[in-house]
């Protein structure tokens, strides 16, 4: 007869929220998140036991007890996060640190190519996203706009095609009967960098050595609209649909690039109910069809929501998780049930599962089930370079009846924030980095909302944006030191 330690185990499987949760409590495996910063997953190490984070910057001074950051070494120039990744892979303290607490080791990324994984399957570990390889195929916006034809996911009118020069353009534009009034996006890159407003051959002119030779672009109608995000999950399952979130984009106090994203809001009522439920569905076919095209786990959707009709347009997919993550996952609805990323990583376990996930997402579309909370992502906006001398410690910050914004008291929660008056700052900047035009100062999260009802941004907002950047001071460079501008986000 076998004793109880040599008796074969029975494949359980987990049925509702409540064993999903506890099966997440009594994890066993380690399973890192490897990125510039924890941003994008913050709050997950609290859900999922044995989960750290291995990030290039400290935010927390080394006060946060899940994040291990080692110390600086030579290296090249970092074009991109996942030469960020890959650096840190390669580091010897990484390297010990993931030794040193054993097991299994699985890693979760915002980003990573081919090197990365090679890298982590030299240290034994498994890459919980799918491959590099289909990510890429799949972020890439022409493929995008395929894939929600074929999930039935319409695009703003839009033609793909070669630019040559601009009477190639206007000809090809006649022909798609899209007008001249134009937005242009090439194939991969993020909103703020590789989207161009053309409306005449002198707009066309200012970008043409962006657009002629980077073969097939997206040729847009231009349209009058709101911009919204909405994250989501394509399981085995099925898709679960979190949240549609505004967006805040091109706001002159946070970002230097006009289109670029600069935050987000997540509240009940920022759109009508039926654009709320039509955005839910249409991510819903989209994360259907994406599982059909063999991808997998989590993903988000820019949606466009024309401002006169309420018509609702595809804007980009993201098949990883994103600046926005962190509102998702820490929304009313995930704490009720769990965060949104847990199904990711549930997906990925090879734990079986049964989920009703029509029932899930009736929940996560019910307003109540969903707070009201804004993060904007504070950059340098001034054409100017130098070095930072001192910046605002992450923590919690208060606005003084005057105005001023005034550091409170370290905290690594978001959820310490206890009024409109109280706000959480995550710093990306610290002393000794370069603040160049577009660097990430850091990000700061509120309860309530940071743009009026007509989208734009409060009067109380400014005053926030204004007491971050007052509170970061700096020197002027070395003469004869250059520096580039790296054009990567790595939030």
């Amino acid at each position: 007869m076998p004793t109880e330690r040599t008796r074969p185990m029975t494949a359980t499987v987990l049925k509702n929220i409540s064993e999903i949760r506890r099966y997440f409590h009594r994890n066993e495996e380690p399973v890192y998140f490897i990125s510039a910063t924890n941003f994008n997953l913050l709050g997950i190490d609290e859900w999922v036991k044995n989960f750290k984070y291995i990030c290039y910057i400290d935010c927390y001074g080394g006060k946060h007890p899940n994040v291990f950051c080692p110390s600086e070494q030579p290296h090249a120039e970092f074009q991109s996060i996942e030469d960020i990744n890959n650096y840190l892979l390669q580091h010897k303290e990484v390297i010990d640190f993931i030794k040193r607490r054993g097991g299994k080791p699985k890693f979760v990324f915002l980003m990573f190519d081919d090197d990365t994984e090679r890298l982590s399957k030299e240290l034994g570990a498994t890459v919980w996203f799918p491959k590099a390889k289909l990510r890429s195929k799949m972020d890439n916006k022409i493929e995008t706009v395929r894939i929600g034809n074929k999930a039935g996911v319409p695009s703003v009118p839009n033609v793909l095609a070669e630019v040559k020069d601009y009477p190639d353009l206007k000809k090809t534009c006649e022909k798609a009967k899209i007008g001249h009034d134009l937005v242009l996006q090439s194939a991969f890159g993020d909103s703020g960098h590789t989207t161009f407003f053309i409306k005449s051959e002198a707009d066309f002119r200012r970008h043409e050595h962006e657009i002629v030779g980077e073969g097939e672009i997206k040729i847009m109608k231009r349209i009058d609209c709101r911009g919204s995000a909405i994250e989501a999950c394509a399981t085995k399952e099925g898709t679960i649909v979190g949240p549609l979130m505004t967006e805040l984009v091109g706001f002159k106090e946070l970002t230097p690039y006009r289109g670029g994203w600069c935050g987000n809001e997540i509240f009940s009522t920022a759109f009508t109910p039926k654009v709320r439920q039509e955005a839910r569905d249409l991510t819903f076919k989209f994360g259907e069809q994406l599982r059909k095209e063999g991808y997998r786990g989590y993903f988000e959707l820019d949606f466009l929501i024309d401002k006169k009709s309420g018509d609702i347009w595809l804007g980009e997919l993201n098949p990883r998780i994103t600046g926005a993550s962190s509102m998702t996952n820490h929304a009313a609805f995930a704490h009720a049930d769990a965060p949104l990323f847990l199904f990711h990583l549930l997906e990925f376990s090879a734990k079986k599962f049964n989920l009703d996930v029509d029932e899930l997402n009736a929940r996560w579309a019910d307003p109540k089930n969903i707070d009201s909370w804004s993060q904007m992502v504070i950059k340098h906006t001034d054409d100017s370079v130098d070095i930072c001398t001192s910046a605002p410690e992450t923590g919690i910050y208060r606005m003084l009846e005057d105005g001023r914004v005034v550091y409170d008291r370290f905290d690594y929660h978001r959820r310490a924030v206890e009024s409109e008056n109280e706000a959480f700052f995550l710093r990306i900047l610290g002393p000794g980095d370069y603040r160049y035009e577009g660097a990430d100062i850091g990000i700061l999260v509120t309860r309530g909302r940071s743009m009026t009802k007509g989208f734009q941004l409060t009067e109380r907002s400014k005053r926030w944006i204004h007491g971050i950047k007052q509170a970061v001071t700096a020197k002027p460079l070395p003469t004869a030191t250059a520096l580039s501008d790296p054009a990567f986000k790595i939030l």
